[in-house]
């Protein structure tokens, strides 16, 4: 088929790539631009600058703990199939080796991925990965818990301390196993905080807004809509925090409760799953359709 000039420069314009590169790949793949695309990466002419823009939401969550220390960090991948590449999972666990190395100060993510690893800093190892491996890379969080203990706990692990969600758990007293189960939890029930205490101001005051425009719907008087709220807010309470989450090994009794009966008290916690609050951009089909038929 006949290839457009306006072909070749949205490919070009998309992948960095060359004229000629860009046209070659579109008569490759008789005028495929996702298939052009895709061409270009496996030939490595697609340019890993061009590829920041896409939107990466798969990846790993990598944990590490030494003692009473632990590090998550959260790297994200276009797909789920980089994300169990073996090169990809290598990179994960040796940023998140160099967080728990590098102390309090490489808590903050742009003095982690300035960091040296091996003779270059862990952005320029990123950025070097991105143009072999093909898709777009961020190293999007880091998180670092100390305690007396430090447990950690990996769900849907696709290798040694990564996976899809990553936990640690930080406490005083009991065992290194009383630990995971609460790691376990917190994966399972994804608190909001530790107490009560914990929860931000901003969040609480949502909820009671909610609950009262709920309440007063009812119709009911003024004092019963009190005592309406006091109750739902309490459950909300209960229901954020981990100490107040009915526990997921023995439901007829909280985390607190429970803590309190093993000699422990759990002082903090971690918990990174891979792509939260990303928001994906979701073409209109129909518009899709109509832009290709319009050449």
């Amino acid at each position: 088929m006949a290839i457009t000039a306006a072909q070749v420069k949205e490919l070009r314009e998309s992948t960095g790539a060359g004229m000629m590169d860009a046209k070659k790949a579109l008569q490759e793949t008789d005028g495929d631009m996702e298939a052009a695309v895709d061409w270009l990466r496996t030939k490595g002419l697609a340019k890993a600058a061009k590829k920041s823009g896409r939107t990466a939401a798969e990846g790993l969550v990598a944990v590490k703990v030494e003692g009473g220390q632990g590090v998550a960090i959260e790297i994200n991948s276009e797909t789920d199939f980089v994300a169990r590449n073996a090169e990809f999972q290598k990179l994960a666990g040796d940023i998140a080796e160099v967080a728990l190395r590098g102390g309090a100060e490489r808590d903050s993510l742009e003095m982690l991925k300035s960091s040296a690893m091996g003779e270059k800093t862990i952005d320029e190892q990123i950025t070097d990965k991105i143009a072999t491996i093909g898709e777009n890379m961020t190293l999007r969080r880091v998180s670092r818990l100390t305690g007396d203990t430090v447990v950690s706990y990996v769900h849907n692990a696709v290798a040694p301390g990564m996976g899809k969600i990553g936990v640690l758990v930080a406490m005083t007293g009991g065992d290194e196993a009383f630990g995971r189960q609460v790691a376990m939890h917190v994966a399972a029930a994804n608190p909001a905080a530790l107490g009560e205490a914990d929860l931000d101001p901003a969040l609480v005051e949502k909820e009671r807004q909610v609950q009262t425009d709920i309440a007063r719907e009812s119709g009911k008087p003024d004092q019963v809509i009190e005592k309406m709220l006091e109750g739902r807010m309490k459950k909300f309470m209960a229901e954020a925090t981990l100490l107040g989450q009915a526990f997921v090994v023995d439901p007829d009794r909280t985390v607190a409760d429970a803590a309190e009966a093993a000699g422990v008290t759990i002082t903090g916690f971690v918990r990174l799953e891979v792509g939260e609050g990303i928001e994906v951009a979701k073409e209109d089909f129909a518009a899709e359709v109509a832009r290709a038929a319009q050449g």
